[in-house]
Parts: structure tokens; sequence; C-alpha cells
């Protein structure tokens, strides 16, 4: 007779409220949609109240699985949605780095509103669509399995390959959304081949099985490792896998972007921390010189790149190159204190990219992007409170302190240096010092130049003003109080701590 499983739903909770969640945009649309075509003129149902509702109820939804998430967080151990065969677990780094991507997700939503409406493309399929991303990336955070990271994947990344190509009446999205989705199916077509060489060196794809039998003087092994970390690399734009962000940022809708540069990354280094921890090596050693290649090369690249640009989200995808190479610093020091580094610094960087696009897209009008650096001139004099919000998430980028990106910076500096890799923080350093001459052009043209012929919209949507808010006292808060910020109905905010008890349960003191 066989028994079935026993399956812990808890376990799947946030995923399956992100996923309802874009069930029930669609649904709503469509219902709503077929209210105001049937209904008599007095009683219609405008355009405005449909996206309205639309977006309240994807916002809803994303609150939820963030709040579930935090409460699974609060709770701590680890549930298996399927404890005779673990392939998704939430425990305290799932639930913490899910809790980031629904928020993070909350807010694009919000700022797609009025975006999209000036666009012309407001659809509701685009909510859809970015939830369903969403709930990929959460099932990224909880797999423990190859196969469930293999599906987190797919799940993540289809929808973003319609939603870069979501503006239809434009060529450069069209064209970012094919170039986006060859690259995309190339970077999974090496992960899936990697994974098949571990699974024929190990016979398993658990976590478990793969962290005791793992060998890397086996030849299967440090290949199929080698090509899984190139798949992920490629996701997140290291360098040697670069090439395709500057353009796909450029052409997709700013929204669009926001969400990509900021969840792709937390979901995906949510899987390297988790391969590092449980599978390879808590410490760090075994993959230490292939994190310091890669960061090091992140590094050079990316700020190098950014110098030259002339458009804010060319310059905005390279110098995201740069932060990959921060965060695979964290990686290549290790331990709690270089883990622990690299959440903080996922934080600060949401809070920041998205603050900084949210700029961008509360100036755009007529169905343009504010996007040329050379626009942004003399912007303090038409738009100050824009300005001086720009300014923030710059000085914030650049790690100035007083801000959550010098607090950051410093922490994967301090993780790195107690691991005795002082190179990688000596060339982490001198990269900042760089990064401020791309970062502070911005806050100069502004002030200091001559004010644009481009004049940009007068006005902010409600959400784009919360999503200012909200990264702006993110940025200030966590900077100047890290580890002991307060909000209303949120009580304490200890995110050190937090980030620390994520992994601490993981690797040894």
């Amino acid at each position: 007779m066989t028994v079935l499983p026993s399956l812990q739903f808890v376990a799947i909770g946030p995923i399956l409220l992100i996923v309802a969640g874009a069930l029930s945009v669609l649904l709503l649309e469509v219902g709503l949609t077929r209210f105001r075509d049937r209904g008599s003129p007095r009683r219609a149902v405008s355009n405005f109240q449909i996206d309205s509702a639309v977006v309240m109820t994807a916002m809803a939804f994303l609150f939820v699985a963030s709040f579930t998430a935090c409460v699974a967080f609060d709770v701590g151990g680890a549930t298996y949605f399927n404890p005779r065969r673990p392939m998704l677990v939430l425990d305290p780094l799932a639930a913490f780095m899910t809790t980031i991507l629904a928020f993070s997700a909350l807010l694009s939503c919000a700022l797609a509103h009025s975006y999209l409406a000036v666009l012309g493309i407001h659809r509701g399929e685009y909510y859809a669509l970015l939830m369903v991303s969403t709930g990929g990336m959460a099932l990224l955070v909880s797999a423990v399995d190859l196969m469930a990271v293999f599906v987190g994947l797919e799940i993540m990344c289809l929808p973003l390959y319609a939603l870069v190509g979501f503006d239809r009446q434009r060529l450069e999205s069209n064209r970012s959304a094919v170039k986006y989705f060859v690259i995309g199916g190339l970077g999974s077509a090496v992960l899936l081949y990697g994974m098949a060489l571990l699974y024929g060196d190990v016979g398993q794809t658990s976590y478990a099985a793969l962290g005791d039998q793992l060998d890397f003087t086996r030849p299967l092994s440090l290949a199929g490792s080698g090509l899984l970390v190139a798949g992920l690399g490629l996701k997140v734009a290291s360098v040697p896998f670069h090439q395709w962000a500057p353009d796909v940022y450029e052409g997709a809708p700013t929204t669009v972007s926001a969400f990509m540069s900021v969840g792709v990354k937390v979901a995906v280094f949510a899987v390297l921390l988790r391969w590092m921890i449980q599978v390879v090596d808590p410490a760090g050693e075994s993959l230490r010189g292939l994190w310091t290649l890669l960061a090091a090369a992140s590094l050079l690249v990316g700020s190098s790149m950014a110098l030259i640009q002339t458009q804010i989200k060319r310059m905005l995808a390279f110098s995201g190159i740069a932060h990959v190479g921060y965060l695979m610093i964290g990686l290549a020091a290790g331990g709690v204190a270089g883990f622990t580094a690299v959440i903080f610094y996922l934080i600060a960087y949401t809070l920041t990219e998205l603050g900084a696009f949210a700029v961008v897209v509360a100036l755009a009008q007529r169905g343009r992007d504010f996007d040329s650096l050379a626009s942004y001139s003399g912007l303090a004099k038409t738009r100050p409170g824009m300005a001086a919000t720009m300014t923030l998430f710059m000085l914030s980028s650049a790690g100035v302190p007083g801000t959550v990106g010098f607090i950051a910076k410093f922490a994967i500096f301090a993780a790195a240096v107690e691991m005795q890799q002082i190179p990688l923080a000596v060339l982490g350093g001198l990269t900042s010092l760089v990064s401020m001459v791309y970062y502070l052009r911005v806050p100069a043209l502004m002030y200091m130049g001559e004010c644009s012929q481009e004049a940009p919209r007068s006005v902010i949507s409600s959400g784009e003003l919360m999503v200012l808010t909200v990264c702006g006292v993110g940025v200030l808060l966590f900077g100047i109080l890290p580890n002991r910020g307060w909000l209303p109905l949120i009580g304490d905010l200890s995110v050190l701590d937090w980030a620390r008890e994520s992994v601490q349960v993981f690797v040894a003191p």
C-alpha cells in the first residue's frame, strides 16, 4: 500500500499567496472590464478605477506574503514542504529573503501604476506577470534541490522576458526582449548542463546528498559546479557574463528595469548563499579563488564602463555589475560575517536602486523616459525635491557615510579584512572612490548645470511618492541606525541581527 506524503503547505505559504495574487489580478481585471462594458453609462466603471483596483489587489497579496514570511522568520526553525523528499524549505534564510522579494515587488507595483498610464501600456497582465516572476524568485530562495532551483529559475525568467518587451510599440523594447530571451535561454542551458554533470557524478540532486558527496578533485564535480556558477552569474550579469544587461535595462520599461535589477540579484544570491552554506563550504575556502576572480573582474569592468555612460539607465546597469562585485567579495570572505554582509548589502541595494529608478520613473512624461544624463542638468531649479531625492540615492550608491550604502560596503570590507582578503578589500575601496565620479556627476549636473530644454513631469503620483518616501527613509534610517531603527506598527528594526540570524543557524561560529 502506497503511503501518501504528508505535505506541509506552511512551507510554501508565501509562494502560494503570491501566485494566488497573480490569478486574482487577472480575474479581477476581466470581471471589472466586463462590468464596465455591460453596465449602464451612469454605473460604468472607469479605466482608472479598474487599474487602481488591480494595483491595490496585487499590493495587498504581496503585503500579506511579506508579512507571512516575517512571521515565519520570527518563529524560526525549518519546515520542509515534503519531509520525505526535501525540495523546498521555509527556514530563516528563505523567510528573510522572501520578505525582501515580496516587499520590493510591492514597491514595484506601486511605481508602475502611473508610469504605465503615461506610456499608454497599462494592462492588468503586467502585475500578474510581475507576481508570477516574484513567485519564482520565492521558490528559488526556498529550494534545497537542484530540480527546484531550475524550476524556480524558469518561473522567474519567463515572465521577465514578456515584461521586458511589454511596450510592444517600441522597437527598443522588442529588441531588448529578444536579446534577453536568447541570453536567458543560454544561461538556463548552461545551468541545466552543470546540474546534469553534478547528478551524473553524485546520483542525486538534493543539497544534502551533494554536500556529503561533492568532491572538487573529481572532474564532473568541478565542471558541474563551474557551469552552475556560470549560469547563475549570467542571470545577475557578473563579468564576463554581463554584456546583455545595459542593453536590456535601456530598452525595457523603467519599472521593469527597476524590478529586474533588484529581484533577480536577491533571488540568485540567495541561491548562491545556500549553495555555499549547505553544499560547498560554509567557510568559503573551496571557491574563494573563483569568487575573488569574479569579484575583481566585475568591480573593474562595471566601474570603468559606468564612467563613460551618457544614459542614466545604462549607468545604473553598469554600476549594478560593480555591485555584483561587492556582493562576491562577501562570498569570497565566507563565514557568518561574509554571508551576513551579503544579505545586508542586498537590502541596501534594494532600497537604493529602487529609489534611483523611482526618480527616473517620476520624471517621465508624454510616453518618454527621462533617461539622458544631460536632461538632468539644472533639475534642482525646476524640481528641487526630486533633485534632492536623487542626490540621496546617488550618495548611498557611492557609499557616503550617513547612508545605508556606506554601512553595507563597510560590512563587506570588514568581512574581507577579517578573513585576510586584504587585496579584495583594497580593490573594493579603490573602485568605490572611482564610483564617486559617475554617481556624483548626477548631483553636479542637477545643481550646477543650466536648465535642460527637456522639461520633466511636474506632478508625482501617490504610488511614486510612496516608493520614494519608503526608499528614502530606509536609506537614511539604516544608514544612521543600521541595527537600532524603529517604525510605527513595526517596532524595532534590527536588520543586521536579522541578517546574521538567517545564516548563523547554518554556519558554525
